[in-house]
């Protein structure tokens, strides 16, 4: 009882502790200072990687120093803290107020940048829900479209790259589902959409596989001639036109080495209205 009463009394002082320091902090953080001096202690509270406390004295600054030359920095910087803290939606509320009133900075691209890295750096597994990886897209799209020569744009096509890549990856998780239960419809949808929305990515060629399978499963045999015949044109060295290829029979695969029955194998060809 006497070791409780201890620990309690204990964990009662580390409490009023903590308390008094949290209060001394934030007193010291309203507390008047120049410019230089709330600046150069958000700085080091950078330097430490204290983000919390670096984003308040960058807000202080912004508070008490509206019109000073370090105020606009102070947002930006405030929000780049929030972001290295992983909290993103409070960095993505901070870039948007920024970009609204420093809309012809010439800075605001990396803002632009910064809010797209926080959707970009939230993405998921394909096997999860993907509104983060759109979410990446669209701000990847409109720093990329604004300001087509920033020093930034370049990194975001890359890595708009990716997320397209990702979320024609998770269009083909869905579409193999379908396929193998059954669903050869709405597989089809699946990978007609990877062919037309991610023509860039890395997953057309699977895409095209799995539509041979598909039409093979529902007789349509000129169809996947047909669409064998593309994959074979533009991926002629894939394991996914191997594959393919062993799916037909002797008379269209002699058809696909003739080259007969096909003016046009670009991909466009496959992708008319049913």
């Amino acid at each position: 009882m006497r070791f409780k009463r201890a620990l309690l009394s204990l964990c009662c002082v580390c409490a009023l502790g903590a308390c008094s320091s949290n209060d001394k902090e934030t007193q010291k953080l309203a507390e008047p200072a120049s410019v230089e001096t709330l600046y150069e202690r958000a700085s080091k509270a950078m330097d430490e990687q204290s983000y919390v406390e670096a984003t308040r004295y960058f807000e202080e600054v912004e508070r008490q120093h509206p019109y000073s030359q370090y105020s606009r920095r102070a947002q930006l910087m405030g929000a780049y803290a929030s972001y290295l803290d992983q909290r993103y939606d409070e960095a993505v509320i901070s870039l948007d107020r920024y970009i609204q009133l420093h809309p012809g900075a010439e800075d605001v691209d990396y803002a632009y940048y910064l809010k797209a890295l926080c959707f970009y750096e939230q993405i998921s597994d394909v096997r999860r829900d993907q509104d983060m990886t759109i979410q990446a897209v669209k701000a990847l799209n409109t720093l990329i479209n604004r300001f087509p020569d920033s020093e930034y744009s370049r990194e975001a096509m890359l890595k708009r790259d990716l997320t397209l890549d990702h979320l024609a990856g998770k269009e083909m998780e869905i579409g193999r589902y379908y396929l193998n239960r059954g669903h050869v419809n709405a597989a089809i949808n699946r990978f007609r959409s990877v062919i037309v929305n991610f023509q860039t990515t890395s997953h057309v060629a699977e895409a095209l596989h799995r539509l041979v399978e598909a039409y093979m499963t529902l007789g349509l045999k000129n169809e996947a001639y047909q669409v064998a015949a593309v994959l074979g044109y533009n991926y002629p060295g894939s394991k996914w036109y191997e594959r393919s290829y062993k799916l037909l029979d002797d008379e269209q695969r002699q058809k696909i080495i003739d080259e007969r029955g096909i003016v046009e194998r670009t991909i466009d060809t496959i992708l008319k209205p049913d």
